[in-house]
């Protein structure tokens, strides 16, 4: 039996060229749908991490090729960073300060041990910073976190076995510096081997245990009460001999004021008896002189005497031919007073012959003194001798002054 299959091979090619007509286009649409998405996470991929950094003032970077594995150091400003191929880490140049809190307090989960294996608490500071040279191999070969994962084991390594060699004391006062000084050099050279500069290492409060820190007060109470009465005793010794020096330099000063005086008076005695050597002559000398003086004073007194006797006779005879011509003058002046009274007279005796009214004025002159007269001739008709003078007046005006006149 023969079977006619051409119509069947035709209708499966047909369907074999539909089915792979069907697949090249699908095949097309998601090229196209893979390349939008990778094109749309591009997108997304720079929005999210842009492929431009910076880097802040006070800061270097330092970009690492994830391919190549180089380095390069970057300084401040934007730069270049592809994600995925590019890493970048930041360091600051800035000095850094870390104080671990490890072995801060004594009662902590890790204090220090002293020699005698007591637990304290030491606060260490560490300033420190990045050396700018050695950035690069800081970046490749350091973890990211410095303080915690490369400073601070490094401190804390050197002073757990550095405190250890000491006893608490030794840390607490009497070694502080030198133990500083141990720390900062140890830790100084093992923060250089990784690029790391350190600036200080301080030491600070020393947390002490409480039990020490009791009997270190009543120690202290006890020292300082004993030094106290060290002082105590020295001042009383010191007073002590304070009071013999004083009683020593009292009677030296004594004994030498009584040879300074026994001294002074011996050299008065001397001097005394030198003086008087020189002084009984001159007392002598002064005796004659004084005799010497009587005998002149008196001398001049009988001189004196003698002149003062002398004066008084010519004295007297000064006086007696003074009042004799005193008494010649008083004769003279009365002959020369009675003569002129005796013409005064005869001239007034002459006067009163020719004009005997002057009689009247004289005796009313003698009778008052404010009474005045004036003189005047006598009326020709027998009137008042005045009438020339004031007038003429009535008849019996002139008649009353008539009778007062008489009157």
């Amino acid at each position: 039996m023969n079977l006619n299959l051409t119509p069947l091979t035709g209708a499966l090619d047909k369907a074999f060229s539909l089915a792979a007509a069907g697949l090249r286009s699908l095949a097309e649409r998601r090229r196209l749908i893979v390349a939008v998405g990778l094109a749309g996470l591009g997108a997304w991929a720079l929005l999210t991490h842009p492929p431009v950094d910076s880097v802040p003032a006070g800061d270097v970077a330092v970009r690492l090729n994830r391919l190549t594995g180089s380095s390069e150091v970057l300084a401040e400003g934007p730069v270049l960073r592809l994600p995925g191929l590019h890493e970048l880490r930041r360091f600051t140049l800035r000095d850094q300060v870390v104080r671990p809190d490890a072995g801060r307090k004594a009662g902590g989960s890790a204090p220090y041990q002293s020699l005698e294996g007591l637990s304290l608490g030491v606060d260490v500071s560490v300033r420190y910073a990045v050396d700018p040279a050695k950035v690069a191999s800081i970046a490749r070969s350091l973890p990211t976190q410095l303080d915690a994962e490369v400073v601070e084991p490094a401190v804390q390594a050197v002073t757990y076995k550095t405190f250890a060699r000491y006893t608490v004391r030794e840390i607490f006062s009497t070694k502080r510096a030198e133990i500083q000084q141990t720390i900062d050099s140890e830790v100084r050279a093992k923060l250089a081997a990784d690029g790391i500069v350190l600036k200080s290492l301080q030491i600070g409060k020393v947390d002490l245990p409480a039990d020490y820190r009791r009997g270190m007060d009543r120690l202290l109470a006890e020292e300082l009460e004993a030094e106290k009465m060290r002082y105590t005793l020295e001042l009383k010794e010191k007073q002590v001999r304070q009071t013999e020096l004083e009683a020593l330099a009292d009677k030296a000063r004594r004994e030498t004021a009584a040879a300074a005086s026994a001294s002074e008076q011996v050299i008065a005695a001397k001097a005394q008896e030198e003086a008087m050597k020189h002084v009984l002559p001159f007392k002598q000398k002064q005796i004659e002189q004084r005799q010497l003086e009587a005998e002149a004073d008196k001398a001049a007194r009988i001189k004196q005497a003698e002149a003062s006797a002398q004066a008084r006779k010519i004295e007297a005879a000064g006086e007696a031919e003074a009042r004799q011509k005193l008494a010649d003058a008083e004769v003279y002046r009365l002959d020369r007073v009675g003569r002129t009274q005796s013409e005064q007279m005869a001239r007034e005796g002459a006067l009163l012959s020719r004009h005997p009214l002057l009689i009247q004025k004289t005796v009313a002159d003698k009778l008052s003194d404010k009474v005045q007269v004036i003189i005047a001739p006598p009326g020709a008709d027998g009137r008042f001798i005045g009438s020339g003078l004031v007038g003429r007046l009535p008849a019996p005006q002139a008649q009353a002054t008539v009778e007062e006149k008489d009157e």
